[in-house]
């Protein structure tokens, strides 16, 4: 996971410059989808990122193993038979936000947009999101829907009814000040 986000922080330097790089190695992915049979939900707290607010741009690095679930079953179903993460561990995340983050505390909306790679697909996403600074510290916050389809996940007829088509994915992170 190191060299992921060794990988993520040497891509912002060398493609757009250095700025002020905030980072964490616990950030929040989960997602949810809420059914009439079962409520599928997940929760990941290992997730590395970066944020260039000089720069405006982020990357985002989660191992897919990393996703915990209520049940037990509903996570060896996750890895072994939807997100085949012994083939593809990792799911990431580059971009940038626009919008101004001044050098002030506050909370500041903002719109994400980048690449995201998921089972070996990769997809652009667009979605609104907020940075809040405080002090030393810049804290992300995203919602945006996926759909499994989107991104070659086969869902078995048996329980596709039981899933919805598309997964509300939730980002929380919180981003230190590198010294």
């Amino acid at each position: 996971m190191k060299k992921i986000m060794l990988g993520a922080i040497l891509a912002l330097a060398a493609t757009h410059g250095y700025g002020q790089l905030y980072m964490t190695r616990t950030g929040f992915i989960g997602f949810y989808s809420k059914t009439s049979a079962e409520d599928i939900k997940a929760e990941n707290h290992q997730a590395y990122a970066v944020i260039d607010d000089a720069k405006k741009n982020l990357a985002f690095a989660v191992l897919l193993k990393g996703f915990t679930f209520p049940k037990e079953l509903m996570q060896e179903h996750f890895n072994e038979n939807y997100v085949e993460s012994d083939k593809y561990p990792k799911a990431t995340f580059s971009g940038s936000f626009t919008g101004d983050v001044p050098d002030k505390d506050g909370v500041y909306q903002v719109t994400v947009k980048g690449n995201l790679t998921l089972h070996g697909v990769t997809k652009v996403l667009e979605m609104p999101a907020t940075i809040e600074r405080k002090g030393n510290t810049l804290i992300g916050h995203a919602s945006f829907h996926i759909s499994p389809e989107d991104f070659n996940i086969s869902i078995p007829s048996l329980v596709r009814e039981k899933i919805e088509k598309s997964l509300k994915v939730d980002v929380q992170v919180e981003c230190d000040k590198n010294k």
